[in-house]
């Protein structure tokens, strides 16, 4: 089967419970990923979660079906997800697809692949759009207007109602990033007390007193000068990284998504086009064009294929190793600082 992000919740519940793998692709990893989390809420108890690496994968293609039909040591319920590039899970669903027109697959946890880089035209996704027993989604980098409703969405489940434009500073203030704005909606609701059977209003001064980044203080401009080569303003902005407790995380999650928005944009770019009115048919908001636009000359399509990949490494690293992340994120945007001032 085959969904785009705005309907595969919908065929996912058509499908009932015969899906057993599901493969989220695109460039926007974040939304895939939070698809990931509402899909695993309609299967009822996901139980323990498996781990597992494109690198694993594609060393091993079949340890992908080897988890998916094993047990627990305690017998509790479990689910794979395994975050790829590219096709690097490719030989790993060709393994699953022969089991499963065997049958051999059916009692098998279900697997849940989010491959950064890769489309529905994929040779990957080819293998299962077909399926009855698979869904392919794909999901396209989220605009303003798409994540302002999402923020909306999520503060009415959580028994609140945003006043004024808090909605539309959300989803600035968190990238466009859903995870990060659930996050700040989390948050909010903590501190408002607010719950569908108590409900409350949020305004700005609420938003404010929980500590919501702003502008000034967010992820951007230390994004901008790694991706920029700009070496010369790094040293600050790892500096007021630490000063200010930026969340290593939430910034390898913005250098992601603006990693997958160059590749995106490199993708289309012709050479003697205007820079500016290209990058306003494509969505770029206008006070982002002149930063984007020299990342653009620092970062060639081919070389954008291969740093998507290296950074989604990198968010799994930091996950792993939360007492060292700063320094891994340090050290990982000081190389990527580097590369790129060597061709500005």
């Amino acid at each position: 089967m085959k969904a785009t992000q705005r309907d595969y919740a919908q065929a996912a519940k058509r499908a009932g419970g015969r899906c057993g793998l599901y493969f989220f692709c695109g460039q926007d990893e974040a939304g895939a990923s939070a698809a990931v989390g509402k899909i695993l809420e309609t299967l009822g108890e996901p139980g323990e979660r498996i781990d597992l690496s494109g690198g694993e994968l594609k060393s091993d293609p079949a340890r992908l079906v080897d988890e998916a039909r094993s047990t627990s040591l305690f017998g509790d319920t479990r689910h794979i997800l395994a975050r790829v590039a590219g096709e690097e899970a490719h030989d790993a669903i060709k393994s699953w697809c022969e089991l499963a027109d065997r049958g051999e697959v059916e009692d098998g946890w279900p697997i849940f692949i989010v491959a950064t880089s890769a489309t529905d035209k994929s040779r990957s996704a080819k293998l299962l759009i077909k399926r009855d027993d698979a869904l392919v989604a794909i999901f396209y980098p989220p605009d303003l207007k798409s994540v302002t409703a999402d923020v909306r969405a999520m503060a009415d489940a959580a028994g609140m109602r945003l006043g004024g434009d808090l909605g539309e500073t959300i989803a600035r203030a968190a990238g466009l990033d859903v995870r990060l704005a659930q996050s700040e909606i989390d948050k909010l609701a903590l501190y408002l007390d607010a719950s569908p059977q108590s409900p409350k209003v949020a305004d700005g001064a609420a938003w404010e007193a929980v500590g919501a980044s702003t502008e000034e203080d967010g992820f951007m401009p230390l994004v901008n000068a790694a991706l920029g080569g700009e070496l010369g303003k790094l040293p600050s902005e790892l500096a007021r990284m630490d000063e200010v407790s930026l969340n290593p995380v939430g910034v390898a999650l913005a250098l992601e998504r603006r990693a997958a928005q160059l590749a995106s944009l490199a993708s289309r770019w012709r050479a003697g086009s205007d820079m500016k009115q290209f990058l306003s048919q494509n969505g770029v908001f206008f006070r982002e064009h002149r930063d984007v636009a020299a990342q653009l000359n620092c970062w060639s399509g081919g070389k954008l294929e291969r740093l998507v990949p290296r950074l989604a490494d990198l968010h799994r690293s930091l996950l792993a190793n939360s007492q060292t992340a700063q320094l891994l994120l340090a050290r990982e945007l000081t190389q990527i600082a580097r590369y790129a001032a060597a061709r500005r």
